[in-house]
């Protein structure tokens, strides 16, 4: 009896063992695929996207309309990251091209980007106009742009009204009368006749029908407006002869950026005719007016042109350098995200995180932008395919940088208006609740009717309290 009570015993034992081994093993084969299972489903992408247009949508890999690789959305990608943040695969990073620059601390020097156009220097510019009507008989110059030097023959010009006063003078020679050689002589001046040609007049004895006119100054014809057998009179502008060894570019500098134009400011200037070479100059003069269709300041340049190589009316790109001016928070010019009614750049938080946030940009240089609020030293902003991201960042973000919050103060809050009316107290737990130091003295109690108060369901145990019983 006792050797069947023993083996019945270890048959007992070992079938024991054998179901709960076979249990551990389904344990231990069933335990790992839940965790597997779960990151399956959180791999697989819920849809995919258009990078151009989020509203592109589509359940599996493939093209968007403009031809762009669609990117895939997961569903962890910005879940619990906060409003409008989007989290991007590395390997989308990289596709799109994403670059970020660091928010900087630098000293700001306006550089204004302009254009202009070379111009005459207009100190420098004579006009040419008879002082008497006339007919013109020759004329040495014959075309805009021919090079003249000082007291070279311009034009030969019959007029009556000069051979009268050349006669006059020959007249009041002959009679010797100073007072009437004087005036002849000072009216022939006054009509733009040379000593020389007056000495040679009274040698000569007798007048001239065509009279010889010369250049005043060196330079270059401009706006020719003669030909031979023209006839002129006075008022009429014959002609025109700038210099060259010096030139003005006039400018014209946006209103944004007249706050920095000042005369003295050192420019640079480029030519597309001239590639590679460079002009140093400076502002000259800023006129005083405002253009009311191109909102623009003028500006007068200056350039030495000492080769000739500066020419009017060529177009010029002009950097005019402005003044350093402190210190303060900059991001390169392409961050920026000019909307029409926000400014915002696209911030990096890391780990393919991204947000855009709302900015106020200051002055605009060359090549960077002024913060004024929005950002921090040392964030990392967006600068290349910025807008692929704020075109799904700015769908629900609330353009805040994330912060830490501060320490909020309750003082001021008033909790005699808050109404606990529709709050359920049917899940807290009163038995740890300290009521010693409780003051009853103004509440009032009314009697409960007999019966109506449940003493099974109050927690009173952990208060060291005894209930009594009538």
């Amino acid at each position: 009896m006792s050797g069947n009570t023993t083996m019945k015993t270890l048959m007992i034992a070992l079938a024991g063992a054998l179901v709960g081994a076979l249990a551990t093993g389904l344990l231990l084969r069933s335990g790992p695929s839940q965790p597997t299972a779960a990151a399956d489903s959180e791999s697989k992408p819920l849809y995919w996207v258009a990078p151009m247009d989020p509203n592109y949508r589509r359940d599996g890999p493939g093209k968007s309309p403009m031809g762009m690789d669609l990117v895939p959305v997961y569903a962890g990608d910005a879940s619990d990251a906060g409003a409008g943040t989007v989290a991007i695969a590395p390997e989308v990073v990289n596709n799109l091209g994403v670059r970020t620059a660091a928010v900087q601390r630098r000293t700001w020097r306006s550089e204004i980007q302009t254009v202009g156009y070379v111009r005459y220097d207009e100190d420098r510019l004579v006009h040419i106009h008879p002082r008497v009507s006339g007919w013109v008989e020759r004329l040495y110059v014959k075309a805009a742009g021919d090079p003249v030097a000082q007291g070279q023959p311009l034009y030969e010009l019959y007029s009556p009204e000069l051979v009268n006063a050349q006669e006059e003078l020959l007249i009041a020679h002959k009679r010797n009368n100073s007072t009437l050689i004087d005036a002849a002589t000072a009216r022939l001046r006054a009509l733009q006749m040379s000593a020389e040609f007056i000495e040679a007049l009274l040698r000569r004895g007798r007048a001239v029908q065509t009279v010889t006119f010369h250049a005043v100054q060196g330079g270059v014809v401009d706006q020719l407006a003669i030909r031979e057998g023209f006839y002129v009179e006075p008022g009429t502008t014959m002609m025109s002869i700038g210099q060259l060894d010096e030139v003005w570019v006039e400018a014209e500098v946006f209103e944004r950026q007249a706050a920095a134009l000042r005369a003295g400011l050192p420019v640079t200037m480029r030519l597309d005719y001239l590639p590679g070479r460079t002009w140093q100059g400076e502002v000259d003069y800023v006129y005083p007016n405002l253009d009311p269709e191109l909102r623009t300041v003028r500006a007068r340049l200056r350039f030495a042109n000492p080769d000739g190589l500066l020419r009017p009316n060529m177009f010029a790109q002009v950097s005019i350098h402005g003044e350093a001016d402190g210190e303060v928070l900059v991001v390169p010019r392409e961050a920026l995200i000019r909307t029409g009614r926000q400014d915002r750049v696209v911030l990096a938080q890391g780990d393919g995180r991204f947000k855009s946030v709302a900015v106020r940009p200051g002055r605009v240089g060359e090549s960077s932008v002024e913060i004024l609020e929005g950002l921090a030293e040392g964030d990392e902003v967006v600068t290349s395919a910025q807008f692929l991201i704020d075109s799904e960042s700015s769908k629900t973000s609330d353009f805040k940088r994330l912060q830490a919050p501060d320490g909020m103060d309750h003082s001021a809050m008033d909790h005699s208006t808050m109404d606990h009316g529709d709050m359920d107290h049917s899940a807290m737990d009163h038995g740890n609740m300290d009521h010693g130091t409780m003051n009853h003295s103004g509440m009032d109690h009314p009697d409960p009717a007999p019966g109506s108060t449940d003493h099974a369901a109050m927690g009173h145990g952990s208060q060291g309290g005894e209930v009594a019983r009538d």
